[in-house]
C-alpha cells in the first residue's frame, strides 16, 4: 500500500522546512539582520532561539509580523522529530536559486536532439516506471467549434510535429517526482535535479481513494505540471512541456472532423465511470494512438484561458501565455462530466475554487484538492527550443496568489 508523505515520513527538511523558513524568516533573522537579537539560519542559532518557542511565535501568527499566518503543521513535525538540521546548512546563503534561467541553461545541455519520429516507450532512468509517446505529424486543423460562445470564432491553425504522451501521467510516474526516496534518488548527486522545485508533502491521500497503480495523477496545479515537465526533462535528456490548446485539441481529433462517434467506446465519462476515475488506456484509444483524450481526467495546457482572436488566414503553432494566476485552459472533460463535456473542442476555464479546501494560508501552489478529476498528459516537440524558451514553458510566473 502506497504511504503518501506527511502521513508517514514526517517533514523534510529541505522541501518543508527551509523553504518556509527562507521565505518567511531569515530576512529578519539571518546573517544581515537579526530582530529582537534572535538568529534562525543555522543549526545552533536555531536551538539557540528555541525550536518550541519558534513553533509558539509561528502558530500564534506573530511571524512573519506583516502575515498571512503560516500553516505551521510541517514546522511542528519536525519540532517534534528534534528539528534534524543538515549538517553545515546556513540558510540565506549557501542555497542554490531554485527555476531561474541558469537552471533551465543547465538542463538544456542534457536535451537530446529528436531522433526517428515514431512512437517509443521510455522507462524513467533509476526506476522500473516508463511511458510510451505517441508520434503526432504535424499539419493544419479547424480548431474551435461555430456557435459555441468559449470556442469560437473557428480558426485555420496549424502545428508542428511532436510526441504526446499516449496516456494521462499516471500516480506511478508522479509520486517519484513528488517524493524524491522512491526515484532513488540522493541530495547532492544531481544538483540540477535538486534545484528544480517539487511538490510539499500532501496534507490528505490524493488519491482520495480512488487507486493509485495505473491510475492517473490528479489534483495538481498547472504549476506542478510544469515542475514534473523539467524533472522529467532532467531525468531523461529529453524536453518536455503540456501542450498547448493548439496541440491538445489537433491531437484529439487525430485527423478526424471533430468528436467521436461512440463517446463509450473512448472515454469514462458520467454515464458509465462509477463515479471515479479508470486506470489509464483501458478504452480504445484514438486515430494517433493517444488513450483517454477525453473522459477520465481533464487535462492542463499551457495556455491562459480566454476568448479565441479573430484571425486572417492560417495561425501558426498558437500559445497564450500566462499573465495571471486564473485562468488557465483545461481540456478533455472527466469521469464526473455529462457526454456534452467530453468533447474535443471543448474548454474549462481553471479557478480559485478548485482548492477551496487547502487548509493551508497562503494556499497552496502545488495542489487543487477540489479538482479531483484533473491531471496532465505531456508532449515532447521535434524541434527542440531555446533555454530561454524552456524556462518560459516550465516557468509561468504566475503560480502564486498573493
Amino acid at each position: 500500500m502506497f504511504l503518501w508523505g506527511s502521513l508517514s515520513f514526517g517533514a523534510d527538511f529541505n522541501k518543508d522546512i527551509r523553504p518556509l523558513l527562507e521565505a518567511n524568516c531569515i530576512s529578519c533573522h539571518g546573517a544581515t539582520k537579526q530582530a529582537s537579537g534572535v538568529r534562525l539560519d543555522s543549526a545552533a542559532a536555531f536551538q539557540q532561539a528555541g525550536p518550541a518557542a519558534v513553533l509558539d511565535v509561528v502558530e500564534s501568527g506573530a511571524m512573519p509580523p506583516n502575515g498571512p499566518k503560516l500553516d505551521a503543521a510541517n514546522l511542528k513535525a519536525w519540532v517534534s522529530a528534534d528539528a534534524p538540521w543538515p549538517a553545515g546548512v546556513v540558510l540565506g546563503t549557501n542555497s542554490k536559486k531554485k527555476d531561474d534561467l541558469a537552471l533551465a541553461e543547465e538542463i538544456a545541455k542534457r536535451i537530446q536532439l529528436s531522433g526517428k519520429f515514431e512512437a517509443y516507450k521510455k522507462t524513467i532512468p533509476g526506476t522500473t516506471i516508463s511511458y510510451e509517446m505517441a508520434a503526432i505529424p504535424g499539419g493544419e486543423f479547424s480548431m474551435g467549434t461555430a456557435g459555441r460562445k468559449d470556442e469560437e470564432p473557428v480558426r485555420r491553425v496549424r502545428v508542428q510535429p511532436f510526441w504526446m504522451m499516449a496516456h494521462e501521467v499516471t500516480w506511478d510516474e508522479y509520486r517519484l517526482f513528488m517524493f524524491s526516496k522512491q526515484a532513488g534518488e540522493v541530495l547532492g548527486a544531481d544538483g540540477a535535479i535538486d534545484a528544480i522545485s517539487r511538490p510539499t508533502r500532501p496534507y490528505v491521500e490524493m488519491s482520495f481513494g480512488m487507486g493509485i497503480t495505473s491510475f492517473p495523477a490528479i489534483s495538481m496545479t498547472q504549476h506542478a505540471a510544469n515542475k514534473y515537465a523539467e524533472w522529467l526533462s532532467a531525468k531523461t535528456g529529453e524536453f518536455y512541456r503540456l501542450p498547448t490548446e493548439a496541440e491538445w485539441e489537433y491531437a484529439c481529433k487525430a485527423g478526424t472532423s471533430g468528436e467521436p462517434a461512440n463517446l463509450a467506446e473512448v472515454a469514462w465519462f458520467g454515464d458509465n465511470a462509477n463515479g471515479k476515475y479508470q486506470k489509464v488506456a483501458s478504452k480504445k484509444a484514438n486515430p494517433f494512438g493517444l488513450f483517454d483524450m477525453l473522459g477520465n481526467v481533464m487535462e492542463w495546457t499551457l495556455d491562459q484561458y480566454g476568448p479565441y482572436p479573430a484571425a486572417a488566414g492560417v495561425v501558426d503553432s498558437p500559445w497564450v501565455q500566462a499573465t495571471k494566476p486564473y485562468p488557465h485552459a483545461v481540456r478533455g472533460g472527466s469521469w464526473n462530466d455529462p457526454p456534452e463535456g467530453c468533447r474535443c473542442s471543448a474548454r474549462v476555464p481553471s479557478d480559485a475554487s478548485w482548492k477551496q479546501q487547502d487548509p493551508q494560508l497562503p494556499k497552496s501552489i502545488w495542489y487543487l484538492t477540489d479538482a479531483q478529476w484533473l491531471g496532465f498528459r505531456l508532449v515532447r516537440p521535434v524541434k527542440v527550443p531555446s533555454a530561454a524558451e524552456m524556462y518560459k514553458y516550465w516557468n509561468n510566473g504566475v503560480e502564486r496568489e498573493y
